[in-house]
């Protein structure tokens, strides 16, 4: 059953249009991003700055600054220490992007509107989602972020195609509070939604059926997942039917034992 507090979540961002541009340290510059360095009573070294196409800015003191790539923080960092050589002693240095360039980022898979999107300022992986849509019922909880290593904004990455870093978050763990992973989309990132792969449960539960399997679910989540026990079932001799290598295997289950996709759990009647 797909998580409502994402699906709300979706939802609302969904209706509230394109994500504002906002402040987030974590956010990576790059070209035709504007920069407002603020240095504590240093006036002269504070201002705006915009990043060229090379992806630096020419700044007091230091010249041509390389900072396409970096983090918001990151940024800072690298000035202060620029000024801490000889220049100021212990500078205050705080960086904020004033105006943000648009970003290419590609949403597919069980989405309901796949496609690309130019999106402006810090955008996380709920507000692309969104943007999208929001995942449709077939969709998994776990979303694979295919960070490209060559920069293009042309077409998507797909998971086992091109050269990417994949980065995995389970939509689950932001349910459950987990905020930080609602991770910062990169410019020309590919956000995959695999369709989710399913398990079965049959026997003395209230809702026997087809589910979608998480990710290390155990088989007495699995059981839940159906409504539980019945008043008439037995959480004794469980037994999970698996295929393995195209043959049928009857394996006796414990509640901990890791639910396998394809999987058909089997509950029991109690024992008069």
């Amino acid at each position: 059953m797909k998580s409502a507090t994402v699906l709300i979540l979706l939802a609302l961002l969904s209706a509230q249009g394109p994500a504002p541009a906002k402040h987030d340290i974590n956010y990576v510059v790059g070209p035709a991003d504007i920069l407002r360095v603020t240095v504590f009573n240093e006036p002269q070294l504070s201002g705006h700055f915009r990043i060229e196409n090379d992806g630096t800015f020419n700044y007091p003191f230091l010249g041509r600054v390389k900072v396409d790539g970096l983090t918001v923080a990151a940024v800072a960092s690298v000035l202060k220490e620029g000024l801490a050589e000889g220049y100021l002693r212990d500078p205050q240095i705080t960086v904020e992007v004033v105006e943000f360039r648009s970003q290419s980022v590609f949403v597919m898979g069980e989405v309901r509107t796949p496609g690309k999107y130019v999106l402006s300022g810090s955008v996380t992986l709920l507000d692309a989602l969104a943007q999208a849509g929001s995942t449709t019922p077939a969709a998994g909880a776990d979303v694979q972020i295919l960070h490209p290593t060559q920069q293009t904004s042309n077409a998507p990455t797909f998971p086992g195609q091109g050269d990417a870093e994949i980065e995995h978050v389970s939509l689950r763990e932001i349910e459950d509070g987990k905020l930080s992973r609602n991770v910062t989309i990169r410019d020309g990132d590919t956000i995959f939604v695999p369709k989710a792969d399913r398990f079965y449960v049959i026997g003395m539960v209230r809702n026997a059926g087809s589910y979608a399997l998480e990710r290390n679910m155990t088989v007495l989540q699995a059981i839940s997942t159906a409504g539980g026990i019945s008043e008439r079932g037995s959480n004794r001799r469980l037994k999970i039917v698996r295929i393995v290598k195209n043959k049928r295997k009857e394996i006796d289950a414990r509640p901990t034992d890791i639910v396998q996709p394809g999987d058909t759990i089997v509950v029991p009647q109690r024992l008069l």
